[in-house]
């Protein structure tokens, strides 16, 4: 997430700390320490500022091939590229990438041409900016690796120095030169990585961390330690302090007392964290049980740290670090903050996002050593979006998701959560929050129609109403995907924004002075670098700035303003009909925006000295370079200073956190191949006393001539533009203001109201300005608005304050309108068992005074005397599965209201069964069902898969009619979704023309080994196959045996016709009939045996006779109806017997049964038609066995039996409750 302001989020413990930050050598541009963070991806995602800053992708230097390694894109999550925990820290911290390769179209990854001798040195002194034939610098040939800072001993390093020239020196003969000292980190020339702290804050302190990253094992290699105590003129090696086989990936600082350091060991050799309480001079080293990803510290208390594991587990520790305590897992990365102080209750409190293995996430709070089940609180009850809770300031936002549409709530100052409300029609599909300064919120929202520009809103005190103030912001992608939207907050000024706007697909810089209440765009300057005039008239021509800011704390960025600097922006630029990545230069504005000169035709970095009077430049090039330029008159003339005796490919530039102290800090190399240089420039020298009353002046803010700016008239006091003095660390920026009387600019529309020309408000088309608020209740009075607000933070008084203020007014009766039911979740599936919780909302009406009533389907319902009690929602459990109509009802004196909704209620689903015949006809219809289990389930939906089928059918039953068109092997597969659950089975089935079938069953002793599982009946299966197979010599293709569920054990013999033989059919059906006169031969000959075990012999049985002598698919026969008449009698007789003689038969078996409450059809397994004799049969079981077969062995329609079924001896209900 991106915000478009100078100062880092408020709610990060590293702001305004320490200068320790991640060089990251090989980009100028990404989305560093202005910026605040979060993600977006996806419609509705709510990108909000994290806590903590980005993980910055590792750079590269300017001293590098053209090259760019191909491991780079794919290092893993814990590598620098990835991690958000190696953001700046603690004040900042810069990952400096060296000896390596710069990817394609980088600015520093251009092929770089040898340095060339150094010419003659000449001072100069210019009264203009160097033009671009003017500003060559002069070059040397870098030193080779015999040079004196390879020489020196290791662990000291080698350092030179360059002295300013003497005073009374021949101006002609010498250059103007800053003293300096330069030290080598000897050693280190294989290292890629550097991070660097400086402590500032009257500390002579720096830290330096260099590694070896390998991207082949996509782990640091090799690290070293350094430090220095004079401000970088000489450092120390300390590896031997923190244990010379131990590897160092990360370095952090405290926030709060900056002389405690935490040092990590990669994760790839131990995992162990090392502490020092000296500025880093010594260190004690503790063992983890995790892997650390990242730290955040306490913005108060120095020794309460909460660390980030890989496996997303938060720890937190109260003694810095030396133990650890788990407190949650799950939980989303960067989605814990530390208590806000004044706002929540105790300073142990934690925010965090837990999620949940449904999807979603949960809002959680605790203490840190308090953290168990039972102390945690949720502060909303509902599920919210994955990476969308964001703590900061006075503000807690969340994101939910509901019917394809998001919503976003707010809390300001822990009250409870309200639901933002945006004008109606905006419908964002992204949205970010930019800033919470001043308590406001800035949000740039994506809205339906929108894909590369972004609408600015702003909001009320409470952060719940919002307004347009812009629309259409240029957003662009970050090097790591990000957001980047193109909104500048100038620092030192309230109420004045920059934002780069898309007009008809050209981009276009306009500024505002009353937080976008007007808009306009920038006044080029009126002559160029040269004093040429320069002719651009608006709107058609004007100046037009990059406001991205830079993710490199070590580069000034394309633009740069500071609070002890006010008015003074520095930007990079064009000035045409729009805004161009090629024609730049480097522009200045010395009051705040209203004018702006010309500084450099080419992009420069420039920082601010010394409270801002002075200026320092240094080129962006991708050649080595020596000199940098000074200015004292805020850019109108420059100085060139030599600050190193050979030319240094830069790599970045650290100026010292006290603007008291004239110290920068230079880091890059000679070559190609060289160590580090650390270069100490120190700027004392320049300033040749120290400012006096007579040194300063003082100047107006004014907007394009209105003194008058967010209300107030303001005065600043700044030092006179030339004066060569040091302010020193006692300067204040003394400001004198007074209010200004009230005008139309100092109001903007409220919400629901839209601006018609420049001032008058009036009602959208979709509001009602004479609906008072739901929380007004009949007696009361309330606010009402006519269409105006002043802007948060504007100092006016009097004049049209009155008339545009909100006037009280009594609240009137209303009547409920506009009642909805919705879940928590906004899903309508309940879990049988599990809470189902409900939401009632309420457009219009009176909250105190409307009765509530809930019924919800089941019998139950509750009632509520208003809204109060259910402002968290309605619970309740259904102990049955089904679809239950939930009604809600609102009534008051004037009127009432009713809202319904649909909730199914289901039951897990553990398995389903699919229920098929192992033979069909072709071109005969085929029942095919599924079983459920558990089977009380409420609705299910079912989808059925017939051979080489890509869409299903669907249906809401669990039987389905199909009919094969063609013979072999047919598959079938039935999925059955219940809720978020979906399960399925799938089957065979042999599709034949013609074939016959006979019941077998088998000698008793084979009952007491059937476990009754399908492998076992699909074994046996096959084993009485072959024995048939053996005794007969059948061909093993026209044979199918299947093995019917339950006890007795019993089975069905298929005899087939050959293959490739439905062709004249009745000429193989004889064949077929001799087939099956040798098959019962066999089977009444007691022939067909088999051994299950050793001693255990199994003999196979014919059961009862072929209902018909053939299945056929044709139309009739001439002896069909004889045929039939036969069929009947005899089956009615066999019936009968079975049904008298059954116990003294125990081992023929019928294996078709069901329960009695409901009789089991059975059309033969063979039949000529539909109209074949049915034969019902009951009472042949016990009802627990009846229900076992009842599921697995129905026979239907003129088709085989199943067989291959599953069985159960108890079918589970769902639970009730």
């Amino acid at each position: 997430m991106e915000a478009a302001r100078s100062e880092r989020p408020a709610g990060w413990s590293g702001a305004s700390l320490a200068r320790t930050w991640l060089l990251l050598l090989s980009t100028w541009v990404l989305a560093g320490a202005e910026i605040t963070w979060g993600t977006a991806g996806g419609p509705g995602r709510l990108a909000v500022p994290s806590s903590r800053p980005p993980a910055l992708p590792s750079l590269w230097p300017r001293a590098v091939a053209n090259q760019w390694p191909q491991e780079l894109a794919t290092t893993r999550r814990a590598t620098a590229l990835g991690r958000r925990s190696r953001p700046l820290r603690s004040g900042g911290e810069m990952l400096v990438e060296a000896e390596g390769t710069a990817p394609e179209g980088a600015p520093w990854g251009r092929g770089i041409p040898a340095p060339r001798k150094a010419g003659g040195a000449r001072r100069t002194r210019r009264a203009q900016p160097p033009s671009a034939l003017e500003r060559g610098d002069a070059r040397v040939t870098a030193p080779g690796e015999g040079s004196k800072g390879s020489r020196s001993p290791p662990a000291k390093g080698s350092r030179e120095e360059v002295k300013a020239p003497r005073t009374g020196a021949p101006a002609a003969a010498e250059e103007l030169r800053l003293p300096s000292t330069s030290f080598a980190l000897t050693g280190d020339s294989a290292h890629n990585q550097a991070m660097v702290h400086w402590s500032g804050h009257n500390s002579s302190v720096i830290l330096i961390l260099t590694k070896l990253y390998d991207f082949n094992l996509g782990s640091v290699t090799e690290s070293s330690l350094w430090r220095s105590t004079d401000y970088g003129t000489t450092y120390e090696k300390l590896n031997d302090k923190v244990g010379l086989k131990t590897v160092l990936s990360y370095l952090y600082v405290n926030p709060t007392n900056k002389r405690k350091i935490m040092l990590l060991s990669d994760p790839e050799m131990e995992s162990s964290i090392l502490i020092s309480s000296d500025e880093g001079a010594t260190y004690q080293k503790y063992r983890l049980t995790f892997y650390v990803q990242s730290l955040l510290f306490h913005p108060r208390q120095e020794d309460w740290v909460l660390a980030y594991s890989l496996d997303q587990k938060l720890y937190s520790s109260m003694d810095f670090g030396r133990r650890w305590q788990l407190m949650h897992e799950h939980i989303t990365p960067n989605r814990f903050y530390w208590s806000v102080s004044g706002l929540d209750k105790e300073a142990d409190l934690v925010h965090m996002e837990v999620r949940t293995a449904d999807g979603y996430a949960h809002y959680l709070t605790c203490r840190i050593q308090e953290c168990a089940e039972t102390t945690r609180s949720g502060p909303f009850a509902r599920s919210i979006d994955i990476s969308s809770l964001v703590v900061q300031d006075e503000y807690i936002f969340i994101q939910v998701t509901a019917g394809g549409r998001a919503s976003y709530y707010v809390s300001y100052r822990r009250e409870a959560f309200a639901q933002i409300k945006l004008p109606k029609y905006s419908l964002p599909k992204d949205m970010h929050i930019i800033s919470t300064n001043e308590n406001q919120v800035f949000a740039a929202v994506q809205e339906w129609n929108q894909n590369d520009t972004y609408n600015l809103y702003i909001s009320d005190t409470r952060g719940i109403y919002f307004t347009l103030a812009m629309e259409n912001i240029k957003s662009s992608r970050g090097l790591m995907g990000n957001i980047i939207i193109e909104l500048y907050e100038v620092a030192g000024i309230k109420g004045i924004f920059l934002a780069n706007k898309k007009v008809d697909d050209q981009v276009k810089t306009y500024i505002t002075y009353n937080k976008g209440r007007d808009w306009r765009l920038l006044q080029a300057p009126d002559v160029d670098l040269r004093g040429s005039p320069v002719h651009c008239l608006l709107p058609f021509c004007s100046l037009h700035l990059h406001l991205q800011l830079s993710e490199n704390p070590y580069s000034s960025g394309r633009i740069s303003s500071k609070e002890t600097a006010p008015g003074l922006v520095v930007a990079t630029g064009n000035i045409g009909p729009e805004l161009s990545y090629t024609d730049i230069g480097v522009f200045i504005s010395s009051d705040g925006g209203n004018t702006w000169r010309q500084i450099f035709d080419e992009e420069y970095n420039v920082w601010f000295l010394d409270w801002g009077g002075a200026l320092v430049a240094m080129k962006h090039t991708p050649l080595p370079v020596r000199h940098l330029w000074i200015s004292f008159d805020e850019g109108h003339s420059w100085d060139k200073y030599a600050f190193t005796l050979l030319p240094l490919f830069v790599d970045g530039a650290l100026v010292e956190a006290g603007v008291e102290t004239h110290i920068m800090t230079v880091f890059g190399h000679f070559s190609l191949r060289s160590e580090w240089q650390l270069v100490k420039v120190d700027y004392k020298s320049i300033f040749s006393r120290h400012c006096t009353k007579d040194d300063y002046q003082t100047w107006h803010l004014l907007n394009q001539g209105e003194p008058c700016v967010m209300g107030e008239r303001k005065i600043f006091k700044k030092r006179k533009p030339g004066a060569q003095c040091a302010l020193g660390r006692d300067y204040s920026g003394s400001v004198v203001s007074e209010p200004c009387v009230c005008a139309d600019w100092d109001f903007e529309c409220d919400y629901g109201y839209e601006r018609h020309g420049e001032s008058q408000c009036a009602p959208a088309f979709w509001y009602n300005p004479a609906s008072p608020s739901k929380d007004c209740s009949l007696g009361q009075s309330y606010l009402n608005s006519t269409g105006y607000r002043r802007i948060v933070s504007n100092n006016c008084t009097d004049g049209l304050r009155d008339k545009y203020s909100a006037k009280a007014q009594l609240c009137p009766g209303k009547a409920p309108r506009g009642l909805h039911v919705v879940t928590t979740d906004g899903r309508l599936v309940a879990e049988q068992g599990h809470n189902a919780t409900f939401i009632i909302l309420m457009e219009e009406g009176d909250l105190q005074r409307t009765n509530i009533q809930l019924d919800f389907g089941d019998g139950v319902a509750v009632s509520y005397a208003n809204f109060s009690p259910i402002e968290d929602g309605i619970k309740h459990v259904y102990k049955s599965a089904g679809i239950f109509q939930v009604t809600a009802y609102a009534e008051n004196n004037l009127g009432s209201d009713t809202a319904v909704l649909f909730l199914h209620v289901v039951c897990p689903v553990e398995h389903v069964h699919l229920r098929v015949p192992f033979v069909a006809i072709r071109n005969k219809e085929v029942n095919i069902s599924a079983v459920v289990w558990p089977s009380q389930l409420g609705t299910l939906t079912y989808f059925w898969w017939f051979g080489n089928s890509t869409k299903p059918l669907i249906t809401l039953d669990s039987s389905i009619s199909f009919i094969f068109l063609t013979e072999g092997t047919n598959t079938i597969t039935v999925q059955v979704a219940a809720g978020n659950a979906l399960i399925q089975d799938t089957k065979d089935i042999a599709v034949h023309e013609y074939f016959q079938s006979q019941l077998l069953s088998f000698s008793p002793n084979l009952d007491y080994h059937n476990p009754d599982i399908p492998e076992w009946r699909q074994d046996i299966g096959n084993v009485i196959k072959r024995a048939l197979v053996k005794v007969t010599s059948v061909p093993e293709d026209q044979i199918l045996v299947a093995v019917f569920p339950g006890l007795p054990t019993s089975a069905e013999l298929f005899i087939l016709p050959p293959k490739n033989m439905t062709e004249r059919r009745k000429g193989h059906e004889g064949d077929l009939e001799e087939i099956v006169e040798t098959l019962f031969n066999a089977l009444n000959q007691n022939l067909v045996q088999f051994e299950l075990k050793p001693g255990v012999q199994v003999i196979v049985y014919v059961t009862q006779l072929t209902l018909a002598p053939l299945v056929d698919s044709s139309t009739g026969h001439s002896s069909s109806a004889m045929l039939m008449l036969l069929s009947v009698v005899f089956v009615g007789l066999a019936v009968f017997l079975i049904y008298k003689f059954k116990r003294k038969i125990p081992w023929i078996n019928i294996y078709a049964q069901v329960q009695h409450d409901k009789e089991q059809e059975m059309i033969g397994s063979v039949s000529q038609s539909e109209n074949a004799p049915k034969i019902t049969l009951s009472d042949f079981t016990e009802p627990e066995e009846l229900l076992d077969k009842e599921l697995d062995t129905r026979v239907i329609g003129s088709i085989a039996t199943i067989a291959n079924s599953e069985s159960t001896k108890e079918i589970p209900n769902c639970t009730s409750v």
